[in-house]
């Protein structure tokens, strides 16, 4: 027997003897026993813990060497004839792996964590006493697989006592048991046939523990099916890490880190087609590489798929196959190489799932919008809310479906896939029976939660029997917004049926709505397809009130106050024909608003004084303050600011005396818009003092009222004025919080911070661009 294979007792008896020390030194200086000590040369006790062994290195004051060789005897004699293995069965793929830095970064952080008892120059490894267990889960065709084993091939070296890959054969419809899975191990690192056959299954948990206690081995359990599976082979001590995969969460294992995956990065997905397709036809069309890329959904079985169907046709053009991939009704059937098939990936998945599941899955596809509430996605199934989000949370933790907060959403290709299965399983009239529940709800409830803004409404009627909670202006907005997308689609189909009555009352509860939400984007849709709807009904006072609605999207929500007239213009005679003086009074107020901001002060002031009247003799307090306020831009505009001064304050006179007779977040649009007109007057008049005042006042109650609009609006005017007051470090931090506003922040207001910010950090004199409210 060589010194390298030399016995644990042996070894530390020679060890001893040659640092000239006795049993009794020997334990003072380790702390080890003298008993244990003897035991242990004499080898009536099997080789010690790793604790042991470094605290007996330590007194014997051992070189890394001879602390190495003092380790593996006594791994060696914990385990006698159990060897160590490699990594096994890299599957075609793993050399041209791309991207997931910060996966691989944060397994390696992991692996490398610092040991209880590690001695000096000891390598890195996983915690002894604590094993560490990633689980790596997401959807079908993310790479759970191929990162599990990169990391692997990466971390290989800091494990020593063995690298092994278990296949779970989780999608399997019979996978292997636990035990069958452990006995499998057991033989991979060694233990023969006869020690499994004389300890019996009853006993190999048991030895499974011992044999991975106080290893540094790297297991990479992969495709897990569920918890029952993968709990038995977790270890219960030692340095151990252990990759599990799987396209469920997994959320019963405790004490584990989670490592969920998604697509790629639009970048890392381009950088892997470029691997599989050749630097030169990447390059040569970089557009097309994208377009596939982004049809893919950065998914990297998808891009695998895709790059390997390019890579066997170099007579195909990127754009050839970009261009086929366009076509939904195409597109999985064009993702498919050989035998691997995206659908194939999915349908493992699928048919995992529990019958009431799997329905739901399928008539999600249904869904018209990126992700969908629990409310609406139980008007799919007829299920209660409550059972249909736990159905939705069990389709999360298959991996078809995620998650963020309240919303649930399939990726694009899962939703394909849920058509198909959709088609093939589930009749045509109980399909459009489905959508139809869907939409007739998402527009019942758009119709509640908007009248909250709507005058002579608020609060839902106590008959309404909602499955939503709407019991506030602020969670009705919130419906609205998270819905959007759905109830817009609703909308559209409403109108393509041929239901305009219900695409009218749609529009009209939502006309106030709309002022808290002016760039969302698709008002001037909302508002046009009502005009289209009305004038289908015959009735012109319809057909007044949702003209004015889109004058107002064009002219504010597109920024094109020109073509806004005309529609102001039909919307008068409209009204006029229906003899209605409240719509006349509107569409007054939207003509005075286009040429005001076309600077034709002439016909805006004209205008005006309409609009005032004429909500003067309709008896409408709201529109007046919104004329009175008007009136104030028109003075401004004619610089008589000293008058425009009066005019502002006339109207916070006015909010003050009528009280609670104005809608509260009417109330709130009229007075941020008064203040900001005052501080613009005051501002243009040089009292800086007061114009920052009433401007940060307006701003202030911009964000109480949660209108992200107005509020980036004023914000930039807080900027100009504190510019012209010579505050540039104050202007600088109001530019910056314009910025930060985000989507629903007014587009052009928030290029024109970003800009003045620009010309700040160029420490450019200018003088501040004319102040004022637009």
């Amino acid at each position: 027997m060589s010194g390298q294979e030399i016995a644990f007792g042996p070894l530390l008896r020679s060890m001893r003897r040659a640092k000239s020390l006795t049993i009794e030194a020997l334990a003072e200086a380790s702390g080890v026993s003298e008993r244990g000590i003897g035991d242990l040369e004499r080898g009536r006790r099997a080789a010690p813990q790793r604790r042991t062994v470094a605290a007996l290195a330590d007194g014997l004051g051992l070189d890394d060497a001879d602390r190495e060789r003092l380790l593996a005897a006594a791994r060696a004699g914990r385990a006698p004839g159990y060897s160590p293995v490699g990594v096994r069965s890299f599957p075609r793929g793993i050399d041209d792996f791309v991207g997931r830095a910060d996966e691989l970064a944060g397994l390696e952080a992991l692996a490398a964590r610092p040991r209880k008892d590690r001695a000096p120059g000891e390598g890195g490894g996983a915690a002894d006493g604590q094993p560490v267990v990633v689980v790596i889960h997401g959807p079908p065709g993310t790479g759970k697989t191929t990162l599990a084993l990169r990391a692997a091939r990466r971390l290989a070296d800091r494990f020593p006592d063995g690298q092994l890959m278990v296949d779970l054969r989780g999608t399997d419809d019979s996978p292997p048991a636990p035990s069958e899975l452990m006995v499998r191990v057991l033989k991979a690192f060694g233990v023969p046939d006869r020690d499994l056959a004389k300890t019996g299954p009853q006993a190999h948990p048991a030895l499974y523990r011992q044999v991975l206690a106080d290893r540094r081995c790297l297991l990479v359990l992969d495709d897990a099916r569920d918890e029952t599976q993968v709990r038995p082979l977790l270890p219960g001590s030692g340095g151990t890490l252990v990759l599990v995969t799987s396209r469920r969460m997994l959320t019963g294992l405790d004490d584990v880190h989670r490592l969920p995956l998604g697509g790629l990065e639009p970048a890392e997905s381009a950088a892997f087609l470029t691997t599989l397709v050749g630097e030169a036809r990447a390059t040569a069309e970089p557009e097309a590489l994208e377009e596939v890329a982004r049809l893919c959904e950065h998914l990297p079985l998808a891009l695998r798929v895709a790059g390997n169907w390019l890579a066997t046709r170099t007579g195909w053009t990127v754009r050839r196959l970009a261009d086929r991939l366009a076509s939904e009704e195409r597109r999985l059937d064009a993702l498919s190489a050989g035998d691997v098939r995206v659908t194939t990936a999915f349908d493992l998945s699928y048919r995992q799932l529990t019958p009431t599941a799997a329905r739901l899955f399928r008539r999600l596809s249904l869904v018209p919008g990126p992700d969908v509430g629990a409310a609406c996605a139980a008007r799919l199934t007829g299920q209660d809310v409550h059972d249909a989000e736990d159905t939705l949370e069990e389709l999360v933790e298959a991996g078809l479906v995620g998650s963020a907060e309240d919303r649930y959403r399939l990726h694009d290709l899962l939703c394909l896939y849920g058509r198909c299965r959709l088609t093939a399983e589930d009749g045509a009239a109980d399909v459009e029976r489905a959508r139809r529940s869907m939409f007739r709800w998402l527009l019942e409830t758009a119709v509640v939660a908007g009248r909250w803004y709507e005058p002579g409404h608020g609060a839902p009627p106590d008959s309404w029997q909602g499955t939503v909670d709407l019991s506030s202006a602020d969670r009705a907005r919130e419906w609205l917004q998270a819905e959007a997308a759905n109830w817009l689609a609703a909308l559209h189909a409403a109108a393509a049926d041929g239901d305009h009555a219900t695409v009218v009352e749609v529009a009209e509860s939502l006309h106030w709505f709309s002022d808290q939400w002016m760039f969302w984007g698709h008002w001037p849709e909302v508002f046009g397809t009502a005009v289209r709807s009305a004038e289908a009904l015959g009735d012109p006072l319809l057909e007044a009130t949702q003209r004015n609605y889109y004058a107002w999207a064009v002219l504010i929500c597109e920024g094109r106050p020109r073509d806004s007239l005309p529609h102001a213009a039909r919307a008068l005679a409209a009204a006029r024909r229906a003899g209605d003086a409240e719509q006349q009074a509107w569409a007054h107020a939207y003509a005075a608003w286009a040429h005001r901001v076309l600077r034709e002060e002439g016909p805006a002031a004209e205008h005006s004084a309409q609009a005032v009247a004429l909500f003067e003799v309709a008896g409408d307090l709201h529109g007046m303050l919104q004329a009175l306020v008007s009136r104030a831009l028109d003075l401004k505009g004619a610089g008589r600011d000293e008058e425009a001064v009066d005019a502002y304050r006339q109207v916070l006179t006015r909010l003050d005396e009528v009280g609670d007779r104005v809608e509260p977040h009417i109330a709130a649009f009229t007075r941020v818009n008064a203040l900001a007109g005052l501080g613009g007057a005051y501002g243009r008049l040089g009292r800086w003092e007061e114009a920052v005042e009433y401007l940060r006042a307006s701003v202030a109650l911009s964000r109480t009222d949660g209108n992200i609009a107005l509020e980036s609006r004023y914000l930039l005017v807080l900027g100009d004025l504190l510019l012209g007051a010579g505050r540039p470090g104050e202007a600088r931090e109001a530019f910056t919080r314009c910025v930060a506003l985000g989507s629903e922040a007014d587009p052009r207001r928030v290029a024109e911070a970003r800009s003045r910010l620009a010309r700040l950090d160029g420490d450019r004199r200018h003088p501040p661009p004319g102040v004022g409210v637009s």
